[in-house]
């Protein structure tokens, strides 16, 4: 059934991709976003009588609740997103990431829905050799981490909500990010191949953004059956350490080389494998693969040279 789906931070690295997803659904978007990379990476939905963009920012009150009346369901993706970049503007970090939300919240009538992405950053470090599950208690170990969580639990503890627990995620899309881990050494692999790295033992889940934007959908069409629930999304078989992702890279890079540095350390600390358990359970399942992902990158590590597709 086609809903009005208001979507903040509707122009980031997620939204250019489940924006058309859900356009090509029949569903109606309203896309909220600052627009202040002033690109065009949503232009091409503008023929579409049922995208809607509308400038502005999400922790703007008067804003939100004239376009939370008129929505059917909510999708709340702004953020600051990443340990390094909610470091350096933490006051941003809060009111955007946390804030925003639990405005969010405040607005919605208990007849309209909201669809929360977080992150299994929150399990920070997990036990040695035990999956995370949602049951998991959280312990987040960076700014970024803790204002996800906590507007995770605004979302369930309204009784009215669903949370995605992403993984790290990673493909190619219109607003790229190469910061994130398969992006960034997939890139470096192409580009210098080389990479240095530190704690390489230290594991993470991975998820294709593609199959993000599916269990959006999924959940927008499954909901009454999943509220108030929290779901881990990432890739069952991609429970990697550093070393083991560089190691897949290398399959397709040859000339790839890594080394793990003998000093130093990566200042992001996570370390933990997921289960993704629950949400397969529910009917969903991922069309993407870390290797074709790898194989994506590559192809598109072609037509880019350029350090500014990230977030610090």
């Amino acid at each position: 059934m086609a809903q009005r789906i208001l979507v903040t931070g509707a122009a980031g690295y997620i939204g250019c991709i489940l924006i058309p997803d859900l356009l090509r659904e029949g569903h109606q978007v309203i896309a909220l976003d600052t627009y202040n990379r002033n690109d065009t990476v949503l232009a091409q939905l503008c023929a579409d009588p049922n995208f809607e963009p509308v400038r502005g920012d999400a922790r703007d009150e008067g804003l939100m609740k004239s376009l939370v009346a008129r929505a059917d369901v909510v999708i709340p993706l702004a953020a600051l997103v990443g340990a390094p970049l909610c470091k350096l503007d933490p006051l941003n970090a809060t009111t955007t990431n946390l804030d925003a939300v639990r405005l969010a919240v405040n607005l919605l009538s208990s007849s309209q829905r909201i669809i929360y992405p977080t992150t299994n950053s929150g399990y920070g470090v997990g036990a040695k050799d035990a999956f995370c599950t949602e049951e998991t208690p959280l312990n987040p170990i960076s700014l970024y981490g803790t204002t996800k969580c906590d507007a995770e639990k605004a979302v369930l503890d309204s009784g009215n909500g669903i949370t995605l627990r992403l993984a790290t995620v990673f493909g190619m899309a219109p607003r790229m990010r190469i910061d994130l881990l398969v992006n960034d050494f997939t890139y470096r692999a192409v580009t210098d191949r080389a990479v240095v790295i530190f704690e390489g033992s230290f594991k993470r889940n991975y998820i294709h953004v593609r199959d993000v934007s599916k269990a959006f959908r999924h959940m927008l069409a499954s909901y009454d059956k999943n509220n108030n629930n929290a779901f881990n999304v990432g890739l069952s078989d991609a429970n990697l350490s550093k070393i083991e992702l560089c190691e897949r890279i290398k399959r397709y890079v040859p000339q790839f080389t890594y080394l793990e540095s003998p000093v130093g350390e990566d200042p992001d600390k996570r370390d933990y494998i997921v289960s993704n358990a629950k949400i397969e359970a529910t009917g969903w399942a991922p069309d993407h693969s870390l290797d074709a992902g790898i194989q994506e990158l590559i192809r598109g590590y072609h037509m880019i040279r350029n350090s500014k597709f990230s977030n610090v």
